[in-house]
């Protein structure tokens, strides 16, 4: 495979591009990119994939060629609900054009009291919709928007997503910058927190706090129950934090890590 030679900076122009392991629809999804993302190109295919680095977090892979184009106007805005429509006009009775999920981001060029609109004119709800420096402040809150969504390993949106999938969507609507892979955030994300890891005491824990083992990733909704995306309930989910601890290690994984990524003042309980 050949260096295309028009290799550069491409924008994610649906509402969600697949990143996957390899150029084959049939590939294994590693993680997805939302509307508005912005990937630097280095290789593209005969057969119309694209292998690129996602430039928000690094994250490489292989993506439809369909699905990027030319960045065209810079975002301004982005989603802040689990999932909001686009209409050809200002009329909610309108057929949509397009459904997008938390986190993709457009250029408006104006707004009124019901709808944002598009530099392409397509009309978005304009509740749904935050300015791009704009944060929400407790990503549990976030992450609870998603609750029954199905699990689906690599998945990044309201259709489908994974443990840590969930975790970077809450915390980068919080202004976190977060990696993708739990191993990532467990490595990058805040700083330990006092818990013994072979005996952990829930009164120990903060709201917001990240539970770690191997491959996964949870967190801490209150001193009683966390919430993640789990193949177990295969969905979205909350769960007791005692039991979680002993259905895991019940299935021979150990907690490794405790990381407290948010500020006192947003992860009391």
């Amino acid at each position: 495979m050949a260096e295309t030679p028009d290799a550069g900076l491409r924008e994610v122009v649906e509402p969600q591009a697949p990143l996957r392991r390899s150029p084959s629809p049939d590939a294994s999804l590693d993680t997805e990119a939302l509307k508005g993302e912005r990937v630097s190109i280095d290789e593209t295919t005969p057969e119309g994939w694209c292998h690129g680095t996602l430039v928000d977090d690094g994250y490489a892979g292989w993506l439809p060629a369909n699905a990027l184009a030319t960045p065209g106007a810079t975002p301004t805005h982005k989603v802040v609900a689990p999932r909001t429509l686009v209409f050809p006009g200002p009329s909610i009775k309108l057929p949509p054009i397009e459904a997008l999920s938390l986190g993709c981001r457009l250029a408006i060029v104006r707004s009124t009291d019901a709808f944002a609109v598009t530099t392409t004119g397509g009309h978005v709800p304009a509740r749904h919709l935050a300015p791009l420096e704009v944060f929400a402040d407790d990503p549990v809150a976030v992450a609870e928007t998603f609750l029954h969504v199905p699990y689906l390993w690599g998945g990044k949106t309201s259709l489908g997503l994974d443990c840590s999938g969930l975790v970077q969507l809450a915390l980068t609507a919080c202004g976190v910058s977060c990696p993708r892979d739990s191993h990532m955030q467990e490595t990058a994300l805040g700083r330990a927190a006092p818990v013994n890891l072979s005996a952990p005491d829930p009164a120990a824990l903060n709201r917001g706090d990240l539970l770690f083992w191997k491959g996964h990733v949870a967190m801490v909704r209150d001193r009683a129950t966390l919430i993640h995306a789990n193949a177990f309930h295969m969905a979205v989910a909350l769960e007791p934090i005692k039991e979680a601890l002993a259905r895991i290690a019940g299935d021979g994984s150990q907690l490794t890590g405790v990381r407290r990524v948010l500020a006192a003042a947003t992860s009391a309980i």
